[in-house]
């Protein structure tokens, strides 16, 4: 069911303020990662999808972290985040969002912040029960599923004619009532004026001496108030997050879909589907072989074509067509061209940028540098602060000594260039195009263009010729 314009008469309320202590963590539930993001990031792409008036968050427990975090999802003007300063239960939680309510004719539609797996069309489908029940809409309407195991939830009572009777709490339901599989999943609907007069009225005389917001579809009932019910069909998609067990299954269930997605909508080929990570944030092109045992993080965006073995980490990075990346990989922050070789055992880093048919081979680390078409390090070699032109080869051993100790300096090195083996560059430094360096030199001066430069310090020792120049390039 597609949203296509901004709901005007529609206001999004996320309940995103406890601890959440059965995570057994210093930090805010909310704010755990699933697929690489924090799990309230994909309540509030949902809710954005719906293109509500507003979007309000309540904020309580790390506030500020969790406002950064929604940040990275919607823009300021989506956005208004309100401080539960207390935490008193949920309805407490929503009576500090009235104030943005008190001259609004709205329907406010409650989500939490830990709900990630919940869809627009299931929330389009619940706001058109909403609106459309008893041909004058509804006060209240309450999405629900039916579960094998309903132990811990609320369950939805119903009258004799199917209709809301109540709902009653685990720890207050009769042996009956226990029997009843159809429970309450904390979203709902409702009307903004009805919501707060209702809330008015709840108390607090509970064990946790909580105001709860499952009280308020039974006041506006006792208040002769329409109350409804949609049945939703997929319990998993409106499954809560409370505990570590349940964020691993949340994230198992997430990255199935993240690869079926691929495989099925992309092209993408997964050796072993069971043994990969990839961030939900990924863009993977048609025809590229995935093996076991590889993550993909972050926005990462991998052409066509392409080939990664098994043990490679790729996070944040973006990858050309038929770009082959061997084993045990760690490429972050960088972009690779297309028909690049990497690896095995080698690590990208810190906005390293790889220009078309470069080769990066075992044990080469290459940190914030650019390497032109076409050319290679093949061996045992660090390349940090480097610029590198094309066709130009590094041989094993090559160091690029960019830290004096107190700050880092650049090396630049010409096209059609031969470094040797063992050959340290101490920055900043310069070699020019058609350059040859000596195996083992110590690189302290600048080497001019078709030079030869070989020792410790190294030192100039002829200019090349043409044809000597030839036989370099071979």
């Amino acid at each position: 069911m597609a949203i296509s314009q901004t709901q005007t008469n529609l206001s999004v309320l996320i309940l995103a303020a406890g601890l959440g202590t059965r995570m057994r963590s210093n930090i805010a539930k909310v704010l755990h990662p699933l697929g690489g993001v924090p799990m309230i990031n994909y309540v509030c792409r949902t809710a954005s999808a719906l293109m509500p008036e507003k979007i309000y968050v309540i904020v309580g427990h790390q506030g500020e972290d969790v406002r950064k975090a929604v940040l990275q999802e919607l823009d300021e003007t989506q956005v208004e985040f309100v401080w539960q300063t207390e935490q008193l239960g949920t309805g407490h939680a929503v009576s500090m969002a009235q104030k943005f309510f008190e001259s609004k004719d709205t329907t406010v539609l409650i989500l939490s912040g830990d709900v990630p797996l919940i869809r627009p069309t299931t929330l389009a489908a619940l706001l058109q029960k909403h609106r459309s029940h008893a041909d004058k809409g509804a006060a209240c309407t309450i999405l629900t599923v039916r579960v094998d195991d309903p132990t811990g939830y609320g369950r939805i009572v119903r009258d004799d004619s199917g209709f809301f009777l109540k709902i009653v709490e685990q720890k207050d339901a009769s042996e009956e009532e226990k029997g009843i599989k159809e429970i309450n999943t904390g979203i709902y609907c409702f009307e903004a004026s009805k919501l707060f007069r209702a809330l008015a009225k709840v108390q607090n005389n509970n064990s946790q001496r909580e105001f709860y917001l499952t009280d308020v579809p039974f006041i506006l009932r006792e208040e002769g108030e329409e109350v409804a019910i949609y049945l939703h069909s997929d319990p998993k998609e409106v499954s809560g997050i409370n505990n570590r067990m349940e964020l691993a299954e949340m994230e198992q269930i997430l990255r199935r879909k993240i690869i079926k997605r691929l495989m099925i909508e992309s092209g993408v080929t997964f050796i072993d589907p069971s043994n990969v990570y990839i961030s939900e944030l990924a863009i993977i092109g048609k025809d590229t072989i995935i093996y076991p045992n590889v993550t993909i993080e972050g926005a990462t965006e991998i052409g066509e074509g392409c080939l990664i073995r098994s043990g490679t980490r790729i996070s944040n990075s973006r990858v050309g067509r038929n770009v082959e990346i061997l084993d045990n990989c760690l490429i972050s922050d960088s972009e690779i061209a297309d028909g690049c070789t990497i690896g095995p055992m080698a690590h990208l880093r810190n906005n390293t940028k790889l220009s078309r048919r470069v080769k990066i081979g075992n044990f080469v680390e290459v940190k914030k540098s650019l390497i032109g078409d076409d050319s290679k390090a093949s061996h045992l070699s660090y390349l940090g602060d480097a610029t590198i032109g094309i066709n130009t080869n590094i041989g094993a051993g090559t160091i690029t000594c960019n830290y004096d100790g107190k700050q880092k300096h650049p090396t630049k090195i010409g096209n059609d260039v031969k470094i040797g083996s063992d050959t340290m560059l101490v920055a900043p430094v310069e070699v020019g195009d058609g350059a040859v360096t000596g195996a083992g030199s110590v690189v302290i001066e600048n080497v001019p263009p078709n030079s030869l430069a070989v020792g410790v310090p190294a030192k100039v020792k002829k200019k090349l010729h043409d044809k000597e120049l030839t036989e370099v390039k071979k």
